[in-house]
């Protein structure tokens, strides 16, 4: 049997006060990093960051909210503005809205690839276009999160190789100005129509195509009701993966290091799983009977730039942007 007296049990209080302390006091030394984004916790871009958790290690309190339940679509940037979060996943038209001249950075054609897109990140004009963001929103990009190009996909036989091909052609694009324009900058006869109605659009010919990721296309099982993929890779489409300026500045020189190459390193990781899922989806596609080839890219490229550049659209764009971007 086990006899406490008074003076065992208050030395037993003070140890276990001391370790609560102690305990309280390491979880208050990890730096906390609150990721949110839209993307579900299936998404590639979620394995992402578990791989950027791993890798930025112990020294930091890592939590990811997935599928917009921390924050909703389109309101992460303010809430990084704000202090309420220190890491988010940006879309580069949100940015667009507060820095007009990053709507260069949405426009078609702009980006060949996802290595093209990597490249610019890297480049002079991308730190230029980054650190932008940094003065004017007080955000921090850490690297641009590739997740597929957008292709042309047709119910119509018809061989496309140039933008004059698209002439006719109704092509489904989602709603609003800018969407509208870019079909119109890829030659075709652009018309709106909810993506619920896609299907049957095709199915019956009130279009004669769609234009999305390949991804979309085998999820809504477009490729049934369609004969042929044109691989015209006309937006690269991409996220940012960002942190607060003020939770980056409080970071010392070795914990930035860290959470760059770590971020260097996901993205990376991530980037070439979404390139693979492209071919493996590619070659699924014809084996169920689709035509799946490039056209002349870069007739599509040169009339598409140029219709943007005569537009108003390019009114806020840095002289010779695009021009700095194409020589990458």
């Amino acid at each position: 049997m086990f006899t406490f007296t008074r003076r065992s049990l208050i030395a037993a209080g003070t140890a276990l006060a001391i370790a609560g302390f102690a305990t309280t006091a390491m979880a208050q030394d990890k730096v906390q990093l609150r990721f949110s984004a839209v993307f579900s916790d299936q998404d590639i871009r979620a394995g992402m960051m578990q791989r950027f958790a791993d890798g930025i290690g112990e020294g930091f309190d890592y939590q990811g909210y997935y599928g917009g339940t921390l924050f909703k679509q389109g309101t992460e940037l303010v809430a990084l503005q704000r202090g309420n979060l220190e890491m988010g996943n940006i879309a580069p038209q949100d940015i667009s809205n507060q820095i007009p001249e990053w709507s260069a950075l949405t426009s078609a054609y702009l980006f060949r690839d996802a290595d093209h897109l990597r490249t610019f990140f890297a480049s002079e004009v991308g730190k230029e276009m980054s650190q932008m963001v940094e003065d004017r929103l007080k955000v921090k990009i850490l690297g641009p999160t590739y997740f597929g190009s957008r292709q042309v996909g047709l119910r119509v036989d018809k061989k496309i190789e140039t933008p004059a091909d698209m002439a006719g052609i109704k092509l489904r694009m989602p709603g609003g100005d800018a969407w509208q324009f870019l079909g119109q900058a890829l030659g075709a006869n652009p018309t709106p129509m909810a993506y619920a109605e896609v299907y049957t659009g095709l199915q019956t010919g009130a279009i004669d195509g769609q234009d999305n990721p390949l991804p979309n296309v085998q999820n809504m099982k477009f490729y049934e009701v369609m004969s042929q993929i044109v691989l015209t890779s006309h937006l690269v489409g991409y996220d940012l993966l960002t942190i607060s300026l003020d939770t980056w500045n409080a970071l010392s020189p070795e914990q930035q290091a860290k959470v760059q190459e770590a971020a260097d390193a996901a993205i990376a990781w991530s980037t070439a799983e979404h390139i693979k899922r492209e071919e493996e989806l590619a070659a699924f596609f014809k084996e169920q009977g689709l035509q799946i080839y490039k056209p002349n890219v870069d007739a599509f490229r040169t009339h598409a730039q140029k219709m943007y550049l005569e537009s108003d659209l390019a009114k806020d764009w840095p002289e010779g942007l695009i021009d700095r971007i194409n020589a990458l």
